[in-house]
């Protein structure tokens, strides 16, 4: 299971072991800190993870957490070693790098004994042009034997249900140019190479032993993207990673060409509209998405589709459980901090998350009817440590029962 240690945040205070110490600001091969002595808070912790697509893991980790000369955490090491009745044993490392305000780097190394790994490096750094030019930077490459597919349309069954392993490797670039203190212009291209195995779910049969109505799933024999985007963003946020009011609005083309090197020729269109909304000192922060998706193409992969499911969209689904060419999705979550506590000089807000995610899957905008929606309502526990970090646990009701998602970040 790749990125296990997203579940430090959310434990990080509940651990009983745990020590400071202090190191020479010298001794560590990256300038975490500007004084002589970088803080080091060292705790041991157990993992255990749980997803609708991969199961139960089982396993123990331990996180370095360094202090810049702020006392901020800027710095986050995480090797952790795990076990999973599908992957078998699996080791990792995790690591993120916060060297100032204007530029980030997150890794992460992940192998198991069968079919899973993950390889991950993102960069972002907006030091260039007096901040007005915000470049990132995704570069990966993973197996991950635990993926589903159900057919497509609102209505695909879990009777259908199949198992595959989804290799991949690719890119993501992007650069974004202010041209005010509000909008921004962003240009990017991806390059995405997907094989098709066979998973790791013994008891699922194959997606290509299942015959699916409509014939030949497409891309179910692999397939090859590159894809140039262009967006237009007004964002009125606080904070990029941590934002308590403001608006986000964003509208979004990209472009596939086989010309250019994808295995089909198709477009894909997006817009999402995020509000966040404070009251007493943003204690409470009331929050909001509307997003929209449309793909138009004749034989567009079906991993190239509009897809709900997971952690970040329905959170009563796993990964990738409705795809079709388009969706409509509207997220609800009230962020409630319930109390901050400081323990092994770690400071953290622990917060309540009751959540409803409402969201269907259709052929185009004008097909969506109100019984195709699916309706998830849900809780989630945040630990929160500034500026850099968000641990999350989101628990999920869907109609096929109850998920379960761990992870790093703010669902949107």
């Amino acid at each position: 299971m790749r990125r296990l240690c997203l579940l430090l945040a959310i434990i990080l205070c509940t651990s009983l072991q745990g020590c400071t110490s202090y190191r020479p600001a010298k001794s560590f091969p990256i300038p975490v800190s500007k004084g002589d002595e970088v803080k080091v808070v060292t705790v041991p912790l157990p993992v255990i993870a749980s997803s609708p697509n991969e199961g139960i893991t089982y396993g123990a980790l331990t996180a370095f957490l360094l202090h810049n000369e702020k006392d901020e955490v800027s710095t986050l090491v995480a090797p952790q070693l795990n076990y999973n009745q599908n992957f078998g044993v699996t080791a990792s490392l995790y690591g993120a790098y916060y060297p100032n305000s204007y530029r980030s780097f997150e890794g992460n190394l992940s192998k198991s004994t069968r079919i899973n790994e993950d390889y991950e490096l993102r960069v972002r750094d907006k030091s260039f042009l007096d901040g007005k030019l915000d470049l990132n930077a995704f570069v990966y490459a993973f197996s991950d034997g635990s993926a589903r597919f159900f057919g497509f349309q609102s209505t695909s069954s879990k009777d259908n249900e199949s198992n595959y392993a989804d290799k991949e490797l690719g890119f993501t670039l992007s650069a974004g140019y202010s041209l005010s203190d509000k909008w921004q212009v962003v240009v990017g291209q991806r390059f995405r190479k997907v094989d098709i195995e066979p998973g790791a779910i013994h008891n699922i049969p194959f997606i290509g032993d299942v015959d699916y109505p409509g014939g030949d799933i497409p891309g179910v024999d692999g397939f090859n993207t590159h894809a140039q985007m262009l967006s237009l963003v007004y964002n009125t946020l606080d904070s990029q990673t941590m934002p308590t009011t403001g608006i986000r609005l964003r509208g979004s083309i990209e472009m596939s060409l086989k010309g250019l090197g994808s295995s089909e020729t198709y477009n894909h269109y997006e817009a999402e509209a995020k509000g966040y909304y404070p009251l007493d000192d943003a204690r409470y922060i009331s929050v909001a998405r509307l997003a929209y998706s449309q793909t138009l193409g004749n034989t567009v992969p079906f991993l190239e589709r509009s897809i709900l499911g997971g952690e970040n969209t329905l959170r009563g689904y796993g990964r990738n459980r409705f795809i079709d060419s388009s969706y409509l999705l509207l997220n609800l979550e009230e962020r409630i901090r319930l109390f901050r506590w400081e323990i092994f000089g770690v400071r953290a807000d622990w917060e309540l998350a009751p959540f409803i995610d409402l969201g269907s899957v259709m052929e185009n905008l004008a097909e969506a009817t109100p019984g195709s929606f699916e309706f998830n309502p849900g809780v989630g526990f945040r630990a929160v440590i500034r500026p850099n970090i968000v641990g999350r646990v989101d628990f999920g009701i869907g109609k096929e029962g109850p998920s379960v998602f761990v992870g790093l970040g703010y669902p949107f």
